[in-house]
């Protein structure tokens, strides 16, 4: 269906959050008759009650929430009539075409963690260039907004996996897939099929496929997609890089896969002092931010900036709320808020930035059908001790007392969902000594007891600063 093919069609909007009322609002505006369906607002119908009837069958297409997984009964009700469902990113993609000046291209940024510092770091690097961009996609703006938006040059596109199951078409100039870990499995099955849209990433990308050196799955989905003729693919590694990588050598970002003189010099980027306002609580970037920083590099030279582009904007990139964000330091003792580790991969990168045995972990939510065995055996050795919070602590309970037995271990009752925090602060301040850091890294989900991580990590930061 081609964007003129929408005046007059007949638009199932499947959820409205924030993406299904812009999309929503586009539709209309190309003249087509938008259906909207939503099994939380009041003031629409419900996907039970819009099956019901016969509406569907008279639908030409299903734009879907990301919210809403294959097996949700309108996405597979309209999956088995042979409606097109797309993403609102589809949408947008198709959209675009209708620009009269022209295509922003997308630099497309996906993987388990660090999404947003990544694409937040995109944008500071294309702006220090000297282009008109904007975060957007599963931060910022809308991406169906911004696709349709002729003032900007280029488009820093953050997308989870949710948004890239339903996007058919899609054609980035760049794409980077950062890790992949095991996450959303209720939504998308199982591990494989996770990953397999993640890649989508990279199909029909024009450029570069930028991949992460240490994760192998990532340079899979990379060799197994179709990409336009000349698209190459760079690495990223915190190590030394070869040819055709970006990495580091000593504390120089450097890059060899797009310097013209990479087969025997290695262009800088930056160096570690460009991220010092990212440091931990001892000075020290942490490893996976620094490996978010080279993937950022990458895709902005794949668009064509000037590697001084990439210092000045690794320098104006500040510290994001709720990502190893100190929020205080009382008497020795560091309180970190990294409120976004919302997955046992997330939470192992947190851990790891800190020193053996000197981190009091608050730690539990929503385990979304999660393990967290391998978690707590490789990083038992940041430990100190732990505080669990959430409905859902049996998972990490479990973990603990199998491979860190010797940890003391505090549970908060959820009792009075509102004083959670508070209480688990007191028994993390009760646990800690000068020198230790008390790590808010949930590795859960926050809708259990709280509106959202940021929530979550506000919270945590109010407590602190409550304490006398």
């Amino acid at each position: 269906m081609a964007p003129q093919d929408l005046d007059g069609a007949r638009v199932v909007v499947a959820g409205l959050g924030v993406s299904g009322r812009a999309a929503a609002d586009v539709l209309a505006s190309a003249g087509a008759r938008v259906v909207p369906v939503d099994d939380g607002a009041g003031d629409v119908i419900s996907s039970a009650e819009y099956l019901a009837g016969t509406g569907l069958d008279r639908a030409d297409l299903v734009v879907a929430s990301p919210g809403l997984p294959p097996h949700h009964p309108l996405i597979a009700a309209a999956l088995s009539r042979g409606l097109p469902v797309w993403s609102e990113v589809e949408l947008a993609w198709r959209l675009r075409a209708s620009r009269p000046d022209g295509h922003a291209p997308w630099l497309a940024v996906t993987g388990t963690n660090g999404k947003t510092t990544t694409v937040g770091m995109l944008d500071a690097i294309l702006r220090a260039a000297g282009r008109t961009s904007a975060t957007v996609g599963n931060v910022g703006t809308p991406v169906v907004l911004a696709a349709t938006d002729p003032s900007y040059d280029v488009l820093a596109v953050e997308l989870s996996s949710f948004q890239l199951h339903f996007t058919h078409s899609m054609s980035p100039q760049a794409s980077a897939v950062l890790n992949i870990a095991a996450d959303h499995l209720d939504w998308h099955g199982d591990l494989e099929q996770y990953a397999a849209d993640k890649g989508r990433i990279y199909e029909r990308a024009q450029v570069a496929c930028i991949y992460n050196l240490a994760d192998p799955r990532t340079m899979d989905l990379v060799e197994q997609a179709e990409v336009v003729d000349g698209a190459v693919a760079v690495g990223f590694t915190t190590g030394t890089p070869l040819v055709g990588q970006v990495g580091m050598v000593e504390d120089v970002l450097v890059d060899r896969g797009f310097a013209r003189l990479r087969h025997t010099h290695a262009a800088e980027l930056g160096t570690l002092d460009d991220l010092a306002q990212l440091a931990g609580p001892d000075g020290t970037v942490p490893r996976h931010v620094i490996a978010d920083a080279l993937a950022a590099g990458a895709l902005a030279l794949a668009h064509g900036v000037e590697p001084t582009a990439v210092r000045d904007g690794l320098r104006s990139f500040g510290p994001t709320a709720h990502r190893i964000e100190t929020v205080a330091v009382r008497d020795g003792v560091a309180w970190v808020d990294d409120s976004k580790a919302t997955n046992a991969h997330a939470a192992a990168a947190s851990l790891g930035a800190f020193e053996p045995g000197s981190v009091v972990w608050i730690a539990g939510g929503l385990a979304k059908g999660a393990r967290f065995d391998e978690l707590v055996a490789t990083r038992r050795d940041r430990l100190r001790a732990v505080v669990l919070i959430g409905v859902d602590r049996e998972p990490l309970r479990d973990a603990l007392a199998r491979h860190a037995p010797d940890v003391p271990v505090v549970e908060v009752e959820p009792g009075e969902t509102g004083t959670v925090m508070t209480r688990a602060v007191h028994e993390a301040e009760r646990l800690a000594a000068p020198g230790a850091t008390v790590l808010l890294a949930p590795a859960s989900a926050s809708m259990d007891q709280f509106a959202s991580y940021a929530a979550r990590g506000s919270e945590f930061t109010a407590a602190v600063r409550a304490l006398g």
